[in-house]
């Protein structure tokens, strides 16, 4: 199978599933204006508005947040989002990190996710998680004041310890066991814990870009993957060209590594749309948006629909340059047996995964600049 191509990856992941959350979406379409309460103040529904919007800082994790969030009490979108169950179950909690923790805000906790893409044609059951091997492995980070968000991309061929299996690449763990194996791994790589799980089926991209009406991106160096060809300069892409567009390695410079700064550029292009004026405004706009990704995801069942309202709501504040996008620092690539790995620079790795466990990445993002999103990727 051509890797560029965004067909299903044929291995199956062994990961445990539940049943799609029971409260489901009702049939009927309601009216998202006639659900506020009876001539609500204009500043009180600007800061509703405001929160549901920003809970997209983390894109499509956070906004799928206020999807069963602000919203949830409609039961619109709770419905729509799969819950993977018993994620952390058989993890024993003596080997687990301890919480990170905030000088600067003791009373606040910080927020970290594992968000896990993986590109699947063959649409899984509802409530499961996406199979095959993992495309996307990005830890996702909401400081404890809510100030501030981090998105960190693991490359995926990353050469790392899995328990029980000894040493291979970070997405097998995900083929191995599921998401407790991988959340282990990530855990044990980084000594920073993983609070709650989200897996992304690309798939549903298409359906979130064209809800959007399109997203835009900007390409470094005129490239063609399959029917599409992106040149130089802004691209307004439609969701069957974002699959390709995301799905695209070969004849990228930098091969894999371009790929994860393509998926961290399309969903600061998604956070972005979300948060301009045009879908602010837009109620229709922001309801088909949201019930497009919140079906694109599933989320592991400690998160209760309470919880992600409170979550949500606790962002209200958050812009798009709050956002801070990395991949962990690599020191180069090479070959095991026949495979061909990424090696990870512990020593500087280490420094970052100590940033976050002490809720200050953000205050030291200049020392991670050769490992941030350019302002355009290739």
């Amino acid at each position: 199978m051509n890797a560029d191509e965004p067909d299903a990856r044929g291995q199956q992941a062994d990961a445990t599933t539940s049943e799609t959350a029971e409260t489901a979406a009702p049939d009927a379409t309601p009216d998202p204006e006639k659900t506020e309460p009876a001539a609500p103040a204009p500043r009180r529904r600007r800061l509703l508005r405001r929160a549901l919007i920003s809970a997209g800082v983390l894109v499509l994790v956070l906004v799928v947040l206020i999807g069963g969030g602000i919203w949830f009490v409609t039961a619109r979108y709770a419905g729509n989002i799969d819950r993977i169950s018993d994620v952390f179950g058989g993890i024993s909690e003596e080997t687990r990190p301890a919480p990170a923790t905030s000088a600067d805000d003791p009373s606040g906790d910080p927020v970290t996710f594992l968000l896990v893409g993986s590109d699947t044609r063959g649409h899984p059951a509802s409530g499961e998680d996406p199979d095959g091997r993992s495309d996307a492995i990005m830890i996702a980070r909401l400081s404890a004041d809510r100030k501030h968000a981090q998105l960190i991309s693991i490359p995926r061929d990353s050469w790392v310890p899995i328990p029980g299996h000894g040493t291979s690449k970070i997405n097998a763990a995900y083929s191995w066991g599921g998401p407790s194996l991988l959340i282990q791994t990530v855990e044990q790589l980084t000594k920073v814990r993983i609070d709650h799980y989200v897996a992304i089926d690309f798939d549903g991209i298409a359906q979130v870009t064209d809800a959007l009406g399109g997203v835009d991106v900007k390409v470094a160096e005129t490239t063609t993957n399959g029917p599409y060809t992106f040149t130089a300069g802004v691209n307004h892409i439609t969701g069957e060209q974002a699959r390709w567009y995301l799905g695209q390695r070969h004849r990228l410079a930098g091969g894999d590594f371009d790929r994860v700064k393509r998926q961290q550029q399309y969903l600061q292009a998604v956070f972005k749309k979300l948060f301009s004026s045009d879908t602010f405004k837009d109620v229709g706009k922001l309801d088909s948006s949201l019930r497009a990704l919140t079906s694109a995801v599933s989320i592991d069942d400690t998160l209760s629909s309470t919880d992600l309202f409170t979550l949500a709501y606790s962002m209200r504040d958050l812009t798009p340059q709050d956002v801070d996008f990395f991949t962990a620092p690599v020191l180069g690539t090479g070959m095991e047996g026949a495979a061909s790995v990424v090696y990870l620079d512990q020593t500087k790795g280490q420094r970052m995964w100590a940033y976050l466990n002490s809720d200050s990445l953000a205050q030291n993002a200049a020392e991670f600049s050769k490992e941030a999103l350019p302002d355009t990727p290739r």
